[in-house]
């Protein structure tokens, strides 16, 4: 397939834009997927190639925030195997449910978590920690059921991973960040060998864009390292508000 100069100036400064968000708050992809199916690649060179620039900026935030002892190795790793399990569920039972039911789903969700993140100090006040047996038990549930949501659906995954694990788990948000990072990651480079092995990546476009990406990783995680929950709570709400018009619109016009 042919790339143009159009296709790199309109993928790479979103993508960019995705970087940061993600760095800081997750959901990235919100931005980043549009960005190349809005270039006009057909969506499996869409995704795949959205994988490729992925993994590469998930990859310097990860590196980095395990450098600054973000994460907790221990139920990071838990964490990612539940999350692979889950994510193998979702695709199944995404072949036999259909996707409109869950958008509509979705649609009262997403505002209810809203309003939450506006209303609560969850993610700038951090809560009592639980005891080590029941944050493990609590965010390897969470990391299954998202896990589960992201092979049926996808969108959003980090946000609410880390929105979870804060909530429920009462872990640190830098913590949520460090294992939600480290469960993108894997995910990213297991869905990104199965793209290459079936030969949907655009390299060019895909590298050039990764490097937009990590400089938005970059930014993004200097960004979190400095203003903490402060700059996680606005971004959380902008990348709801994107995903809940983005449900709509596939609810009402596809």
């Amino acid at each position: 397939m042919d790339i143009t100069l159009a296709h790199y100036l309109i993928v790479c400064p979103l993508v960019f834009l995705a970087g940061y968000i993600d760095a800081v708050a997750g959901g990235g992809g919100l931005v980043s997927l549009p960005a190349y199916l809005i270039s006009g690649l057909p969506a499996h060179y869409a995704i795949a190639t959205n994988k490729l620039s992925s993994a590469m900026g998930t990859t310097l935030t990860t590196i980095r925030y395990a450098r600054d002892g973000f994460i907790p190795w221990k139920q990071a790793i838990f964490c990612v195997i539940f999350a692979l399990i889950g994510s193998s569920c979702g695709a199944e039972l995404a072949l036999m449910l259909d996707a409109d039911v869950f958008k509509m789903i979705m649609l009262f969700i997403l505002p209810v978590t809203a309003i939450y993140v506006f209303k609560s100090k969850a993610l700038v006040t951090e809560k009592p920690p639980l005891s080590f047996t029941k944050t493990m038990i609590l965010s390897c549930a969470i990391a299954l059921v998202i896990g589960a949501y992201d092979g049926f659906y996808g969108p959003g995954t980090g946000a609410f991973l880390i929105l979870l694990l804060t909530a429920a788990a009462h872990m640190p948000l830098t913590s949520a960040n460090g294992v939600c990072k480290v469960i993108n990651l894997t995910t990213n480079i297991s869905a990104l060998t199965v793209f290459i092995l079936s030969s949907k990546v655009l390299y060019p476009l895909g590298l050039a864009a990764g490097v937009f990406s990590i400089a938005g990783n970059f930014l993004g995680a200097k960004h979190f390292e400095k203003g903490g929950g402060k700059s996680v709570k606005p971004i959380m709400i902008l990348v709801l508000t994107i995903f809940f018009i983005k449900v709509l619109y596939e609810v009402l016009f596809t």
